[in-house]
């Protein structure tokens, strides 16, 4: 009997010790976790895969190794949640994946083709990461990939932007590719998307309405893209939804430069020999009034008699305009020339009031007339009256000829005087 319960305790011994290894429950090239579920094998250069492995694992990195062709080798893991198969030599992602992933990496590899069989029927992946590989085109169902969140295809080789995501996903990468057309229809469903990354890429334009149906977009880059920014018909409408977008925009299209349909804004006027001084403007005015008037002076009749008034207006010189004077007096009335002193001086107004017999000298009045006769002489000189508004330009030459207002030049006291004399005479013929 003793002998019996010896051999008896010495093979429960030998099983204890033997049996984990023979089960192969963690291979000894990889690391193991988690009640020997969480498998990394990662960077031991393997080529197939490590025996020992128990097929209720749930994690299995196997990235940075030599694998080819990993097809129909992991089907058996039914439980796998994780799987890294990235940084290898694979030319296709493994065919006959567990229907139990929800994290599939498969960057750095040889990839060309993402096959409609490669993820069909992936009803819990997540996380589909195909980047830095040599996909050229990639094809997706949608309605097979209901829990699809995150999908990468950067540093690929597409052309296209692929069609059919599932409507549920919300960040797509499809940075570092060669996009450079979006079909109709291709983002219209995916209204979760929230971040859509489209930078270093071939876009030269938007197509219209490409983006109307984004209503949860958040973020979106479109930097590095050759955008066809002298354009107006194809890029009208992305920079217009760029503007109107709640989405935060990085690498906005065009944003250094014009928009060649804009109005451009109007050349500051620059003065030119003949107008660079608004007094020579005033002088032309007023040469064609006194021609005016030289004509019908010619036409009344001489005058016989010249007046005291006559030769005192004429002796009198015309006030300067930047220097302040007393009201001048006209000879024989009690009335002031009346001068103009406010912010409109600068197109000075002198108006002249003729009394008649009743108030006035009665040796100058006339037989008949009407009591008073008003006489208005506008003489345009200096600084115009809408200063404030002249281009910057502009307005230095006025600031310099504002800072000598009391040496008026000698052709505008030429002007000046010559503008007196039609007045003059219609004055002396008034009071003869």
């Amino acid at each position: 009997m003793e002998y019996q319960i010896l051999n008896t305790s010495t093979c429960l011994l030998v099983l204890l010790v033997f049996i984990p290894t023979g089960l192969g429950i963690c291979p000894s090239s990889c690391k193991c976790s988690g009640n020997d579920r969480n498998v990394d094998c990662s960077g031991r250069n393997l080529t197939v895969l490590p025996q020992g492995l128990q097929d209720n694992l749930t994690y299995l990195n196997l990235s940075f190794n030599q694998f080819v062709d990993l097809d129909h080798q992991l089907t058996r893991f039914t439980n796998l949640r994780t799987l890294d198969i990235s940084n290898n030599w694979l030319k296709n992602v493994p065919a006959h994946l567990p229907k139990s992933l929800w994290e599939l990496y498969a960057t750095n590899n040889n990839i060309k083709v993402l096959q409609k069989l490669d993820t069909a029927y992936q009803w819990n992946l997540r996380v589909l990461d195909v980047s830095r590989n040599m996909v050229e085109r990639a094809v997706l169902i949608n309605n097979t990939l209901s829990s699809l969140k995150f999908l990468n295809l950067s540093s690929n080789k597409l052309w296209t932007v692929p069609t059919n995501m599932p409507y549920n996903i919300e960040t797509v990468d499809l940075s570092n590719n060669f996009l450079s057309q979006i079909l109709p229809g291709t983002l219209v469903r995916l209204q979760h998307l929230t971040s859509l990354y489209l930078h270093n890429n071939k876009f030269s334009y938007i197509p219209d309405k490409a983006f109307d149906q984004l209503s949860q977009l958040q973020v979106i880059t479109l930097s590095n893209n050759p955008w066809s920014c002298s354009e107006n018909q194809n890029m009208a409408y992305v920079l217009q939804w760029v503007q109107g977008t709640g989405a935060r925009v990085v690498g906005a299209p065009c944003a250094e430069q014009p928009w060649p349909w804009a109005s451009p804004a109007p050349a500051a006027a620059q003065p030119t020999a003949l107008d660079s001084s608004p007094m020579l403007k005033g002088t032309e005015a007023a040469d064609g009034d006194r021609d005016r008037d030289r004509e019908a002076s010619a036409a009344a009749p001489e005058p016989t008699r010249v007046t005291k008034t006559h030769k005192q207006l004429k002796a009198k010189e015309a006030p300067t305009l930047g220097t302040p004077s007393p009201p001048a007096l006209l000879p024989g009335t009690e009335r002031p020339l009346l001068r103009s002193h406010g912010p409109q001086e600068a197109a000075a107004t002198r108006t002249i009031l003729l009394q008649d017999s009743t108030q006035g000298n009665a040796s100058l009045a006339p037989a008949t007339g009407s009591s008073t006769t008003p006489m208005t002489l506008s003489i345009t000189s200096g600084m115009p009256t809408n200063y404030s508004k002249m281009p910057q330009s502009t307005s230095t030459t006025f600031r310099k000829e504002e800072a000598r207002p009391s040496v008026p030049s000698r052709a505008s006291r030429w002007h000046v005087g010559l503008l007196w004399l039609p007045l003059l005479h219609a004055v002396a013929l008034a009071l003869h």
